[in-house]
Formats: C-alpha cells, structure tokens, sequence
C-alpha cells in the first residue's frame, strides 16, 4: 500500500508540472517541478529495488546526467524538435531493453501476462525508438522530408509486418524458443517504426512527434505491468495520455486525419503552377535589389496603428527572431500596438515558435494562439507574415481535394494591408500555391527573414 501511495505522490507532481506548463509565465516554474520530482523518482527507485550499492548503476546515472546538461546546452532553440525526437526515442528504447530484460521472467514460471505485457512494452518501445530517430533524421534534414511509400497507403506493409508477427508467435508457442521470438519481434517492431516515420511528409512532424511522444509514454507504462512497478506504469500512463490530447488538438489544427499522416496521404508535390502575373512584389524586388528604401514600404508601416506579426517556420530556418524582435521594439517606440499570432503548428513541434520568440525576450503577453487573435485581423492596419505559408494560405478555404483544404488558418487576408517576408513565391509543404500572393491588399518581399525584415525596420525609422 505504500508503495501505491508514494507513486501517487509522485504523479500527482507530475500532473502539476503539466497544469504549470500551460501558461507560459508559469512553465519554467512546472519545468523545474517535473525536473525534481523525476529526480526524486529515479532515487526511489534505485532505493527500492536496492541498488544504493551498484557502482556500475550509478556510473551511467552519472554519464547520462552529464549528457543531458551538455545536449541541453549544445542545442539550438530550431533544433529542439530534433532533440525531442531523440528523446522520445531514447525513452522507447529504454523501456524496450527493461521489456527483453523482463521476458526472461517467463522462463522462470512467471505468469504468462508478464511475458505478454513485456512483448507489447518491447514491440511499442522499439517502434517507438526507430520511427523518433527517422523523424529526428527528417527534421534535421539528413534524410529527405518528403513522404516515401513502398506501397500506395502502406496497407502491404502492415499486412505483411502482421502476419509475420502472427506465425512467429504461433512457432514460438509450439518450439518454446522464446529468445526467437523477442529477436523476431524486436526486428518486426524496429521496421515498422522506420515504415511509419518514413511514410509521414515534413507538414506533418508536429502531430508525429506528439504522437511519438505518447508512444514512449505507452511504452514506459506497458514496461511497468511487466516488472510490476506502479510508479512507472502511473508515470507512463501520464505521458501517454497528455501525447495523445496534444496529437488530437495537432489534428484538429492541421484538420488531419491521424491515419492519413501516418499513411502519408497528406503532403503532395506543387499542386498548381505559381501565379507568374505581375503585382507589387515584382517592382519591390526590383527595388530592393537597387538598395533604395521601398516608399510603399514605408507609407504602409507608418500609417498604421495597430500591427499583428504572424512567425512561420521560415523565420525559425532563418534564425530570423532576434530582427523580429527589433521590429516589434520599433513599431513601438513609434507608437503602435503590435501583438503577434501564433498557429499552432507554426513551427516543426507544438509550442515551437513560442520558444523561438521567447529566446530573445519577446513578451509572452504579446502571443495570441490562432482563435484568440482571427477575430483581430478585420480591425487591423497591417499584418506581417514571416516565413509562414500554408497556415496563412486562403486556399485551405477554398481548395478541395487539396492538403490543407478545411485546415483552421491565420485569417490575415482579412487585414487593411498586409506585408509577407516569405524566402520565394513557391508553395508550402502542402503542395498548394497561396493565393494570399496575388492579392490586392499584399506586399510580398522575397528573400531570407533576416534579410528582408530589416528593410521594415528600417522604414518605420
């Protein structure tokens, strides 16, 4: 019974680092809880399984803290949907090896659930291993972003992966060679992990890595029904369940289906051929590349009141947050308000640009999610998009049969004037050229955000 209790203690702590962390002034705060409680968890439970003793235990303990301060500080802020990645699989992977570790109790005449429990935590915690570094590959760009199929939806593949897994069982049960079968399904698990992440296209890395991260919760929680651990399987179960509420909101924000992406059904090459018709973003390239300040630039900043700034990706890829941030200090100095919105799949994971904005001391008051800030852009003077291209697009309102089409966006259209800072006029991940271009009320400046930002900086001056 104390066991249960104190396990209870410690969840209950880890449930308040979650309730902490959704706000942004108080997230530090709940990150520092999660920290000590996982801290006095991993003590507890060196304490009560005996391994005070064990040098070799609290070496690696030792080399794998070491190794988390360093990658906390080597690690860039755009980097940080790779490192969660890398964790989320690490995490699979060591709730694997307690599961091949807890097989063994089988052959000691231990119950046949702790046996079945060990093979789910070991065939999740594999999949869960490999699909996080193919994600963690993709994101850092070593392998191509583009979804890969083998077979058109991947139905082959999971046919063919579930009927190996059933014969190998039914020989298991029949040979009782179970070290055959924790190799075969270590193997089995591995490779549907690498078919799933390589199936989803790089649109869709922030509901995989939600769904990832539930994933390693699962498999933490699996891994505790196996060695009869109720911390664990409570820790687990916690982790598992917030990933799942996080993937189902990325869904919903992206209008997804889950087995589309994880089908890859939902990133298409460039559906349409780019509007080549000529507007004012050929005579502001023109004028840029003169070096001559743009006095349509100009007139648009100063005359307006009220600014909304919306972050895309291609600012985080620019590494651009530091000149938005001296944008937003002088608009101002001169007087406007300036909020900034936010989609939630605006960069590589959820929470992303956040953190991005955060870094250089962006006003957590000044950050609007996308429901709280679509109702604004009808009042507002002028909008500027950075880096952001299919969360603003207005086809995903009109488009069917498109990616994005239904998908909730930034409805920026809607203001007085808008001004992009996008790298070029070609489609998104989506595939789907953005109309938002072509429109009367739209500045486009092409080029790199840490460029191209300057240049309205310098025009409110």
């Amino acid at each position: 019974m104390s066991v249960i209790i104190i396990a209870a203690i410690f969840i209950v702590g880890f449930i308040l680092q979650i309730r902490l962390m959704q706000s942004p002034k108080t997230a530090l705060l709940g990150n520092r809880i999660g920290a000590a409680f996982m801290g006095a968890a991993i003590i507890y439970t060196i304490v009560s399984y005996g391994g005070i003793g064990n040098s070799a235990l609290w070496l690696w303990l030792v080399i794998g803290a070491f190794a988390g301060v360093s990658l906390g500080h080597v690690v860039k802020m755009i980097q940080m949907p790779q490192m969660v990645g890398m964790l989320n699989g690490f995490g699979g992977a060591a709730s694997a090896l307690v599961a091949i570790a807890g097989s063994s109790l089988y052959h000691a005449g231990t119950s046949w659930y702790l046996w079945l429990t060990a093979s789910l935590a070991l065939s999740v915690g594999m999949l869960t291993f490999t699909g996080s570094m193919i994600a963690a590959m993709k994101l850092q760009a070593i392998i191509p972003g583009r979804p890969v199929n083998i077979d058109k939806g991947g139905k082959l593949q999971q046919i063919m992966l579930f009927v190996i897994a059933v014969i190998v069982f039914l020989s298991t049960l029949i040979t009782g060679i179970y070290v055959v079968w924790v190799v075969l399904l270590t193997i089995i698990s591995a490779v549907y992990g690498v078919i799933m992440a390589l199936r989803v296209g790089g649109a869709d890395m922030p509901v995989v890595i939600s769904l990832l991260n539930s994933f390693s919760g699962v498999a933490a929680s699996i891994t505790g029904f196996a060695v009869e651990d109720p911390l664990l399987v409570g820790v687990g179960a916690v982790v598992g369940v917030s990933g799942l509420i996080l993937t189902r909101i990325m869904c919903k924000a992206m209008n997804r289906n889950l087995s589309a992406v994880l089908t890859g059904m939902t990133t298409v090459s460039n559906l349409r051929k780019p509007n080549n018709t000529p507007h004012s973003s050929s005579i502001l390239k023109e004028i840029n590349e003169k070096g001559t300040r743009n006095m349509k630039v100009g007139e648009t900043v100063n005359s307006a009141k009220k600014v909304i700034i919306v972050p895309g990706y291609g600012m985080a890829v620019a590494q651009a947050q530091g000149k938005v941030k001296d944008l937003i200090d002088c608009l101002e100095r001169a007087g406007k308000e300036v909020k900034i919105g936010i989609h939630p799949v605006a960069g590589r994971m959820p929470g992303h640009m956040n953190v991005l904005l955060a870094e250089v001391g962006i006003d957590y008051d000044k950050l609007y999610d996308m429901d709280m800030i679509n109702p604004e852009f009808k009042n507002t003077d002028l909008t500027i998009v950075i880096g952001a291209c299919d969360v603003v697009n207005p086809s995903a309102n009109t488009a069917e049969g498109t990616p994005i089409y239904g998908m909730p966006i930034l409805e920026v259209e809607k203001s007085k004037s808008v001004i992009v800072c996008n790298l070029d006029e070609k489609p998104g991940y989506s595939g789907v050229e953005n109309t938002l271009y072509s429109m009367e009320n739209v500045i486009t400046i092409w080029g790199n955000a840490s460029e191209t930002v300057p240049t309205i900086t310098e025009a409110c001056r």
